[in-house]
């Protein structure tokens, strides 16, 4: 399947008009300070992934519209535009658009097109979408047969946005969940209960399953197993029980701390199986409560999974940067110039002397890398 090698992005958020552009490899990591721009870049590929499922305003309202999209509002920015380049051995796809503002402070597609260039061919083909469409047009174009918006479209729904912070009492992740929602992990780990006993029960899912259970046992000690059986009272929803090694007694979610709870839907994520793992894992802050060798562990799951399986990181952790390469990190900083987010990948050819004495995250905190506040 091809892969995301480039993204070119204007007028979104903290992102300007003259745009930022950015390759990416099978692990990208964003690294960069409080209100860098890492989060709004997440949250673009957030918007992208709704587009593909006809929810483009949907995102825009919960946005709170379309000024609070626009750079600096409409009256700086009339339009968001970007483009999307993906790649393998047979072809390059391509999928551009432009968002303007319309009179009701929502975005509308002023024009949409895909690409199709296939390897030693001259000419590319080019299909225009057409413009004024308030949600893509890609699955429309997709179901009259158009195979070219049918593989853009494929390729832009298998990348997928997760964060994992909300493990309050009341999160989804803590309570009871419906037992056939188990296709795929949601964004929020609400359904994990659920996904993972999906996981036991299917045919060769098993040892994704006890390759999950290892690993969090070894960052958490104390624990034994899951224990999914539906519940008592309705055979209908299944909720995140738990065991402790060598004891019968249950326990529930509400008993898993934050940072634990957190580490399981990681695992779960990076250790499925490639056919149901998302092509491309966009992961906001991933660190979030974990101890430093969680955090440690997180990074072995995400080479595990970027075998097949592209992951972008958005984080400002120096502890997780450490634990890959100068040329899959991505600064990304305030411009000195002008308010705007710069996005800059590392070029380890230049910090050869400097690497040679110091790890990544002593280079970001002496700001020799940049990304500081």
């Amino acid at each position: 399947m091809a892969k995301l090698t480039r993204l070119e992005l204007h007028g979104f958020k903290s992102v300007d008009g003259e745009g930022q552009s950015i390759d990416i490899g099978a692990v990208t990591v964003l690294l960069g300070a409080n209100g860098a721009g890492k989060s709004n870049l997440v949250s673009f590929l957030r918007m992208v992934n709704y587009m593909t499922s006809g929810g483009l305003q949907n995102y825009v309202a919960d946005q709170g519209f379309a000024d609070s999209l626009l750079y600096f509002g409409s009256k700086t920015t009339t339009t968001i535009s970007a483009r999307l380049q993906f790649e393998d051995e047979a072809a390059k796809d391509e999928y551009a658009f432009t968002l303007r503002r319309d009179a009701t402070n929502r975005l509308y597609f002023q024009d949409e097109t895909v690409t199709y260039h296939a390897t030693g061919r001259q000419n590319p083909q080019v299909r225009q979408l057409g413009g004024g469409s308030k949600e893509s047009q890609l699955s429309d174009c997709a179901k009259v047969g158009d195979k070219t918006c049918g593989v853009v479209l494929s390729l832009l729904s298998a990348c997928k946005v997760f964060q994992f912070h909300d493990t309050s009492a009341t999160a989804k992740i803590r309570t009871e969940g419906y037992t056939d929602d188990a296709r795929y992990l949601r964004s929020d780990g609400g359904n994990l209960a659920a996904f993972l006993r999906g996981l036991k029960n299917r045919s060769g899912g098993e040892k994704y399953y006890e390759r999950i259970i290892r690993h969090i046992s070894q960052m958490v000690p104390q624990f034994g197993d899951f224990d999914l059986q539906t519940l008592p009272e309705n055979d209908k929803y299944v909720r995140l029980n738990w065991r402790e090694k060598g004891s019968e007694h249950l326990f529930g979610p509400h008993q898993l701390s934050d940072g634990s709870l957190r580490f399981m839907a990681l695992a779960a994520l990076f250790l499925q199986p490639p056919d149901t793992r998302p092509k491309v894992i966009i992961v906001d802050e991933p660190e979030l409560g974990l101890h430093p060798s969680a955090i440690a562990a997180l990074a072995g799951m995400v080479k595990t999974a970027a075998v097949q399986t592209q992951v972008i990181l958005a984080t400002q952790s120096p502890r997780l940067v450490d634990e890959f390469s100068a040329d899959q990190v991505v600064i990304v900083e305030r411009d000195t110039a002008k308010p705007r987010s710069v996005f800059r990948r590392i070029e380890p050819a230049k910090l050869s002397d400097w690497l040679d004495h110091y790890c990544l995250s002593e280079l970001w905190e002496k700001n020799v890398l940049g990304g500081q506040p």
